[in-house]
């Protein structure tokens, strides 16, 4: 069963090697949506991120539905402006947004936090919800309603060290989900958050080294730690995408304001 059939849906962060942003733009193909798979283009890096943008959008495109592959650095609101602009002229509204673009820059021993850490995992996390919602939110209300899906944290839900500044905006990835669908839900907008534990990606896999480092562990210690839940093991990006996609369908119709924890029962209890 296709559960977004013919819907447009821009995702955020989705051209990394085994993200969850990719997995996410995948799933919602394989469900009938057309999707913008945008991510952020470096300037070292152009043609590398260019080009992997649209390897992804050609994925999509397998999948029979039409896609838009665009470099988009979140922390600007004229590339996101344009990036939206661009939607709606190419598909006429966006149904869904997925802001999934994150940073690992805000983690890391407390007392050696720098300011620009600080900085970017705020313009991120919080600055980039916060633009794309600000953009999509008056096209949604023209359209009659959509779904806004913040990926947020299980550490935008609980605190552990070695995490302050990621956590601290992760924390405010949820505030920011629980205002919008208090504010817009008269304009049958949904917002709701995923809050994903341990997940196997590649930013996964670099914070866990560094988390090994600053803790005197080995790399096989910090995935025990990293995987301290009732399923014992981590997810896969495709994991938190079916939550994705379910967030947007029309199955979670009465679910609005949520911030779903999708951690395999981490504990302690999240």
């Amino acid at each position: 069963m296709k559960l977004l059939e013919d819907k447009v849906v821009i995702v955020t962060g989705a051209s990394r090697p085994r993200g969850m942003g990719q997995a996410a733009a995948r799933a919602f193909a394989r469900h009938g949506a057309r999707v913008v798979v945008t991510d952020l283009v470096r300037e070292d890096f152009s043609q590398e991120d260019t080009a992997a943008i649209e390897q992804v959008a050609a994925r999509v495109r397998e999948s029979g539905v039409d896609a838009l592959g665009m470099g988009v650095d979140v922390t600007s609101r004229e590339q996101v402006q344009r990036c939206v602009e661009a939607t709606v002229e190419a598909f006429g509204t966006v149904d869904v947004m997925i802001n999934n673009a994150g940073t690992n820059q805000g983690a890391g021993p407390f007392l050696e936090l720098t300011d620009g850490q600080w900085d970017l995992s705020y313009r991120v996390h919080v600055m980039g919800c916060v633009y794309f919602c600000q953009a999509v939110i008056p096209v949604m209300q023209a359209a009659g309603g959509g779904a806004i899906v913040n990926n947020a944290s299980m550490l935008g839900l609980a605190a552990e060290s070695y995490s302050g500044a990621y956590t601290a905006t992760k924390f405010g990835v949820v505030g920011l989900t629980k205002t919008i669908a208090a504010e817009f839900g008269r304009d049958n907008i949904r917002c709701n958050a995923v809050c994903p534990g341990s997940v196997r990606t590649q930013l996964q896999i670099d914070g866990l080294e560094e988390y090994a480092r600053w803790q005197g562990l080995s790399l096989e210690q910090a995935w025990k730690d990293a995987e301290r839940n009732a399923l014992d093991r981590s997810a896969e990006p495709e994991e938190i995408a079916d939550v994705m996609v379910w967030l947007a369908s029309s199955m979670s119709s009465f679910v609005s304001g949520a911030a779903i924890p999708v951690t395999g029962a981490a504990y302690p209890g999240v």
